[in-house]
């Protein structure tokens, strides 16, 4: 199936479970500072210098880069579909997503959200990105 590959602040409005995997925006530095990857560090075990990949109970999802600019939806996208392969390949864990790219780096979750569209079942989507697949809400700036 083609994908469509092309965050505000971090609410944890949903509640996350002890025992999920915490995935989070970050950036490519690893400097876990604010938002959804401070949380991660400070609560989930997130490795300080390192931005991407699995990390204690945590896994990050890089939006920004080694300079902490903000990302294009493509790089975005790509690292999505790697989490998206680590999901599939670990089946015995539940990752929960937060709205990663909608918080510091400042994408709308109609931007992102279509990047999980096909999430295996163990990956849990904030509310606002099952409303945005609900919906079938397909902005025009992420469309390949």
């Amino acid at each position: 199936m083609a994908r469509i590959c092309q965050q505000r602040g971090v609410s944890h409005a949903d509640p996350i479970s002890a025992e999920s995997v915490f995935v989070f925006g970050s950036n490519l530095a690893g400097r876990h500072g604010k938002g959804a990857a401070l949380w991660a560090r400070r609560h989930r075990g997130a490795i300080y210098g390192q931005g991407l990949g699995p990390q204690g109970n945590a896994y990050a999802i890089p939006t920004k880069d080694h300079q902490l600019r903000v990302l294009p939806l493509d790089v975005i996208c790509s690292h999505v579909q790697e989490f998206l392969a680590y999901a599939s390949r670990r089946r015995d864990l539940r990752f929960e997503v937060t709205p990663i790219g909608c918080g510091l780096a400042g994408y709308r979750p109609d931007q992102i959200a279509l990047m999980l569209a096909d999430a295996p079942a163990n990956v849990a989507l904030p509310g606002a990105f099952r409303a945005v697949l609900r919906a079938g809400h397909l902005s025009s700036d992420h469309r390949m």
